[in-house]
């Protein structure tokens, strides 16, 4: 082919440069991505931006937005209120963490539910609350499914109210940012919810995930952030900024900080943006399958060198929307490390914080919430809906049996047994579903299981220390 001269020496060059390109580029660390996102405006509806946005993905969650959403209609149609009862009960108190871990017959207000599912993300409050709407656990998911094909949710199926793993409870960004406008256009009387960087509960502080993009991003006001392993972090936030607003759903990202920082260039360069385009509600496009078992373990963390490649609002000579989406090998090469790391070697996350997502603009104010004064249980079987649910048994998912929960199940209701023994042969009172006792006025960390308090994920040791 080569047969001249320089043909030859193009030739050897070739021989030379193609082998140290192909391992320059095996070499380069794993770069995480972002599986799908859409940013929207949200009075108009209108997609400024968006990257496999009818592909199917698995919500977490940000399953809780509908939750949410079907309680805030039953209140506005009268068949709830913000005072009504809400009661832990055996089903809902046997879901895995996060959750609150309150006894067993513990009562509190549908308005501290929903500020603990919002903001803590409570997955056995979700389920308390669902059961209070409507009646029971199976009847709210079908009040869900049928809000979302009401919604035009097209490609969403919820088969519990909180998110927690189930391959079967799928949606897509397209869809998720249908429920966000819905949410917040729907129920505008209802926007503080979401806007809190956290609780306290009592003495405890429980921190929003959500809290360093309410914190930092100006003009930040919500909405939810959920992670499971096959789903990755995934986020639904709000900005508004000179009486503008823009949402934007994020899913797919390789850790907490990637998707916040992600979010935050996605406002900062729609803000930019000041254009017409193609309605939310009328995007199609494929729709491809979740993401298979195990998405997290392929997806990792960028790193604090790759969020500095990517995100670092001090560098801003990349150019170009959402120039991040191809952020690696050179571009990481050429970060300098040192305005980011401590003298011992270890990354200094104040400053990468600051830098990608800019500094604190308010002061960390998590918000007070108590058991608050029940009044009442919601008519779970009254509706004055226009457009009556049809809750059929189709409708009612009914999830395949996980031999890891029914062991968790058994493992707690062992404690618990353990645990009430314990307080009888101390001679004090056990909490029993139906009990006179006043939870309202029950001593500091009496309403909690004994010996188990607030139930939060605890890391299982490593097998490799002692």
């Amino acid at each position: 082919m080569f047969s001249s001269p320089s043909g030859r020496l193009v030739s050897f060059c070739l021989a030379l440069l193609v082998p140290a390109l192909l391992l320059s580029l095996s070499v380069r660390p794993a770069q995480a991505d972002i599986g799908a996102y859409i940013l929207v405006d949200a009075r108009t509806g209108t997609v400024l931006e968006q990257k496999n946005a009818t592909g199917k993905w698995y919500p977490a969650s940000l399953t809780k937005m509908m939750t949410a959403y079907v309680t805030f209609k039953a209140i506005r149609e009268g068949r709830a209120s913000l005072n009504s009862a809400v009661v832990q009960s055996k089903n809902s108190l046997s879901e895995p963490p996060s959750k609150m871990g309150f006894k067993v017959g513990t009562r509190f207000t549908v308005d501290t539910a929903l500020k603990i599912i919002l903001i803590k993300s409570a997955n056995d409050v979700a389920v308390a609350l669902g059961e209070a709407i409507g009646g029971s656990e199976a009847n709210f998911i079908a009040m869900m499914n049928a809000e979302a094909r009401r919604l035009g949710m097209t490609n969403t199926r919820f088969t519990n109210p909180h998110g927690l793993p189930d391959n079967a409870q799928v949606t897509t960004a397209r869809d998720l940012a249908i429920l966000a406008m819905a949410l917040r256009n729907d129920f505008p009387e209802s926007r503080d919810y979401y806007k809190h960087p956290g609780i306290r509960f009592g003495k405890k502080t429980l921190r929003s995930a959500n809290r360093e993009f309410l914190l930092r991003v100006p003009g930040a006001n919500g909405m939810k952030t959920g992670y499971i392993c096959n789903s990755g972090y995934n986020v639904a936030a709000t900005v508004t900024r000179r009486g503008r607003t823009l949402l934007a759903i994020v899913l797919g990202a390789g850790s907490g900080l990637e998707r916040t920082a992600f979010a935050r260039q996605l406002f900062d360069e729609g803000f930019r943006k000041n254009r017409g385009g193609q309605k939310v509600t009328s995007l199609s496009g494929p729709s491809s399958p979740p993401p298979a078992d195990g998405y997290c373990r392929r997806n990792k963390s960028p790193g604090p060198k790759g969020y500095m490649a990517r995100f670092d609002m001090e560098n801003k000579t990349r150019g170009g929307f959402l120039f991040f989406a191809d952020a690696g090998g050179k571009k990481e090469a050429e970060v300098d490390e040192s305005g980011f790391m401590l003298a011992n070697g270890k990354p200094d996350w104040a400053k990468i914080l600051d830098r990608t997502l800019g500094p604190r603009q308010v002061a960390y104010r998590p918000i007070q919430v108590s058991l608050g004064k029940p009044t009442g249980t919601p008519a779970a079987s009254a509706s004055t809906s226009s457009a009556p649910l049809d809750l059929t048994v189709e409708d009612i998912p009914l999830p395949a049996a996980n031999p890891m929960r029914r062991a968790e199940i058994e493992m707690r209701s062992k404690l618990q047994k353990t645990a009430a023994a314990a307080a009888i042969t101390e001679g004090t009172e056990s909490v029993r579903p139906g009990s006179a006792t006043d939870l309202t006025k029950a001593a500091p960390g009496s309403i909690f299981r004994q010996g188990l308090g607030f139930s939060v994920p605890v890391p299982a040791p490593s097998p490799r220390k002692p």
